[in-house]
């Protein structure tokens, strides 16, 4: 059995970014950057109204002095036009600046007459102008490798005219759920039986990730389906099985791979829940064998799964970790056993709240959490402590 932080440093160096892919700027949503990108338009290209209101010389401006108004520049194609010392001209937001203007003076702090228009207040030079390159300059780097679209990413790139990009490879996953007692939803339950909820919990997991090309498939305890699973499996990018990876006369999955060629890299992780951990690989596809309760089959996936795959995709740095943040433990937290252990939680205030039995199977429990909390063996912290939560949801 090895420490978390052992097992994580070994999955992530063995596994790599696959090849990057081009694609459609707006269908990049989730992927990661695969290269730099650098503004090649300065934001905004050009000195503009940010305000509707009237371009003057400032120096021209004092309260109650009238303007003649001369000329008028929507938003839109540049017209060209000049304001000289003692006239205006109408603008609106997102304007080109005219000639000669220096400030831009709101249309509430003026009042028309005729053609003229009287100030109720002064103008200082600079006001109410976005300057060429005040955003974004020419040159300046703006999404950098390994970085995740998200939609204001997105929306950067396409203010820069970009319409393709080029991002992480896909990755593709197969979820083989082992079990003579699981049945799938919708179908009847005999006695002894439950309804397999570890299949939707992966997929929709993976989805999180990104990955939305997967197979899920189901094998009772027998050597002969369950090589045929796993050898389909094998197919992928990754294959996570979920039960199958403890040591009793039923946990089939280490030596089934084992049969298939897969080189078992882990066996067992020091990480509560979630001890029956696995770790292989088989040509291009990563195998992680979690546990069969719902709960260590979730913390297992978060802590060694998750980061395998966003690495395999392109993501870099940061990118890789969950979000954290810190807050104030609402109750007393012990660290029994002899494993760090991950307390499910609530976040929500700036305080985190142990929710439901920190048991391994209490999928309730989890359900309402958002958070976890690792605490050391032994460990003992006090209702009012600061402390370090980590975010999924």
């Amino acid at each position: 059995m090895i420490s978390e932080d052992e097992a994580r440093l070994k999955i992530l160096e063995s596994v790599a970014a696959l090849p990057p892919r081009d694609m459609d700027l707006a269908s990049s949503l989730g992927c990661f950057a695969a290269r730099d990108y650098v503004a090649g338009v300065a934001l905004p290209n050009f000195d503009n109204s940010a305000m509707d209101g009237y371009a003057v010389v400032a120096a021209s401006c004092s309260r109650g002095g009238r303007l003649r108004v001369v000329g008028e520049q929507a938003a839109g194609i540049d017209l060209g036009v000049r304001v000289s010392a003692g006239e205006a001209i109408r603008i609106f937001t997102g304007a080109p600046l005219p000639h000669g203007a220096d400030a831009v003076i709101m249309q509430e702090e003026v009042t028309v007459n005729g053609t003229d228009i009287v100030m109720n207040g002064e103008a200082a030079v600079g006001e109410f102008i976005r300057r060429a390159g005040c955003d974004v300059a020419k040159g300046q780097k703006i999404v950098s490798a390994g970085e995740r679209m998200g939609a204001v990413k997105v929306a950067l790139l396409a203010s820069q005219g970009i319409a393709q990009v080029t991002v992480g490879g896909e990755v593709t996953a197969g979820i083989v759920s082992t079990g003579d007692e699981l049945v799938s939803p919708g179908k009847e339950l005999q006695a002894g039986q439950i309804y397999d909820s570890n299949s939707v919990l992966l997929r929709g997991l993976l989805q999180n990730c990104g990955v939305f090309r997967h197979s899920v498939e189901h094998c009772p305890d027998r050597h002969d389906s369950l090589h045929r699973a796993l050898k389909r499996g094998l197919q992928n990018s990754v294959l996570i099985i979920t039960g199958g990876v403890s040591v009793g006369a039923h946990d089939l999955v280490k030596s089934t791979l084992q049969t298939l060629g897969a080189n078992i890299e882990i066996w067992r992780v020091a990480i509560k829940p979630g001890k029956p951990f696995l770790f292989g690989r088989s040509g291009q596809c990563a195998v992680f064998g979690l546990p069969g309760n719902p709960v260590s089959a979730f913390v297992t996936f978060l802590k060694f799964v998750r980061p395998a795959i966003l690495k395999m995709m392109g993501a870099a740095g940061n990118e890789l970790e969950l979000r954290a943040v810190r807050a104030r433990l609402t109750e007393d937290v012990m660290g029994d056993g002899d494993r760090p252990h991950y307390v499910r939680g609530k976040l929500a205030g700036g305080e985190f709240t142990p929710v439901g039995r920190q048991e391994s199977h209490a999928l309730f429990g989890l359900s309402r959490s958002n958070a976890l909390l690792r605490i050391s063996s032994g460990e003992r912290l006090e209702r009012g402590a600061i402390v370090t939560v980590e975010v999924w949801d």
